[in-house]
């Protein structure tokens, strides 16, 4: 690996059995993770298979001193050391170029789920776009055939959103954003031989690489901005980039299939493929940054009365002199504000990151149908799981108190007395509903068909 451094019983069962579905969330529920979430943090922490699939080495060193501060190139061979049935070695069974010829033709695909691009210029969709035809009257899906020009013309293709349209990438990243605490997204990047789709550029936010096809060779380059923010993007700093694109390069490196690159965001970096079609999957992560707490801190301020008030009449806000006594006196009161004890300043905060990381992926795909019909059959012999990926949260309370379970985007109201069963649910492993602790077989039932139907298990 090689490493870079700059840096009893249901009460009112019936009434949950015909339940509505979960009210959209409280504008105020306590944030967090359940202890037995499986988002990678915490004591007791399971192991991280995702992340072990992308990063040779020890992931705790990983996580210590290369997360968001160091390029760490994993090379497939030491990748495969930690490769077994269930995680195997290379990316063969995540992505490959079949899957990018069966996206581009039979998937009717629209924008923005492509991009095409040559030498840093991205082409005009209405080049590689048309009507759907009879049956699908929409006129931006994209055309095979001029894909096809367009590839044989030297451009690259960037499939967009991947993890959203082919299965084995969305399970992967679904279950990497979990571990990492922060959302994830992937692009597929297919390049003709012996071209370059963009030049030197940084990301705002960190990427995994992993090279699934053909060869590719890499330079990065260190930081001109470190730690951009994504109102901070390459181009505004474009002289400085291309300055430090000319230096000599951090990693030089030919990617070959099976390797994996990660690169915090604000590393430069370009990639040329070599002498035959070459693919790659970036995985982009959104992370959440200190920034992120600043800009929730500050908001978390609107009760202020003083800080919400406005300024004068026919103010020259375009004057510094003029409004230099109101930032000073908005600084003061921030400074004041922030030093005066809080007890729920940390919830507020936490509320609005929650909203961040909650939804910025979906938890793992069921299929409407079948679930539908295990919510209505299931038993107390019926096996379930949590949906991996599914951000949740109980919210604290007493024995004799409704068990509130918080979704991203609603609450789950659940009769007192099922908490422990709840809890029992949702630390990941599968469950029996008959044999629910603190609920007879019958009452287990209830819970699970409630909890199926929102979508909340899985039938196993």
């Amino acid at each position: 690996m090689t490493t870079v451094t700059p840096r009893t019983g249901v009460a009112g069962a019936e009434a949950l059995e015909a339940g509505t579905p979960g009210t959209p969330a409280a504008g105020t529920p306590e944030a967090g993770g359940s202890p037995e979430d499986d988002h990678g943090r915490g004591a007791g922490r399971a192991p991280r298979p995702a992340l072990r699939r992308l990063v040779a080495g020890d992931l705790d060193e990983f996580a210590a001193a290369a997360w968001g501060r160091e390029a760490r190139l994993s090379r497939a061979a030491d990748l495969a050391e930690h490769a077994d049935a269930d995680h195997p070695p290379a990316f063969g069974d995540l992505f490959d170029l079949a899957a990018v010829d069966e996206l581009l033709s039979r998937r009717g695909l629209r924008t923005p789920f492509l991009r095409i691009a040559k030498q840093g210029t991205v082409v005009d969709s209405r080049h590689f776009t048309g009507e759907g035809g009879v049956g699908a009257e929409v006129a931006d899906q994209v055309q095979d055939d001029r894909v096809a020009a367009l590839f044989a013309d030297g451009h690259t293709v960037v499939l967009q959103g991947v993890h959203r349209t082919w299965a084995p990438v969305a399970d992967l990243v679904t279950d990497l954003a979990a571990e990492l605490g922060h959302p994830a997204q992937t692009n597929a990047y297919v390049t003709p031989a012996s071209s370059q789709g963009f030049s030197a550029h940084y990301d705002v936010h960190d990427v995994f690489v992993l090279q699934v096809a053909g060869t590719k060779r890499w330079h990065v380059h260190a930081p001109v901005h470190p730690d951009p923010l994504r109102s901070q993007p390459w181009n505004d700093r474009a002289d400085a980039v291309a300055e430090r694109a000319a230096e000599e390069p951090l990693i030089d490196e030919v990617l070959e299939p099976g390797d994996a690159l990660y690169l915090p965001r604000g590393y430069l970096h370009s990639a040329t493929a070599q002498g035959e079609v070459s693919a790659h999957l970036t995985i982009g992560v959104h992370v959440l940054t200190r920034w992120a707490v600043v800009d929730a801190l500050v908001n978390a301020l609107t009760g202020d009365p003083e800080l919400r008030g406005s300024l004068p009449l026919g103010i020259d806000a375009a004057d510094p002199a003029a409004l230099a006594p109101h930032v000073e006196a908005v600084a003061a009161r921030l400074a004041e504000t922030l030093a005066a004890p809080d007890p729920d300043r940390t919830d507020r905060v936490a509320r609005r990151l929650r909203r961040r990381a909650w939804t910025g992926n979906r938890p793992e795909a069921l299929a409407p149908l079948a679930q539908a019909a295990a919510a209505s059959s299931a038993d107390d012999d019926t096996a379930v799981r949590r949906r991996r990926g599914l951000h949740h949260r109980l919210r604290p309370g007493g024995d004799g108190d409704p068990v509130v379970l918080e979704l991203a985007d609603r609450t789950v109201t659940l009769p007192a007395g099922t908490r422990a069963a709840c809890e029992r649910l949702l630390d990941g492993r599968p469950a029996r509903a008959g044999e629910l602790p603190g609920l007879d077989a019958d009452d287990g039932a209830v819970v699970v068909r409630r909890l199926l139907r929102e979508g909340v298990l899985l039938p196993v």
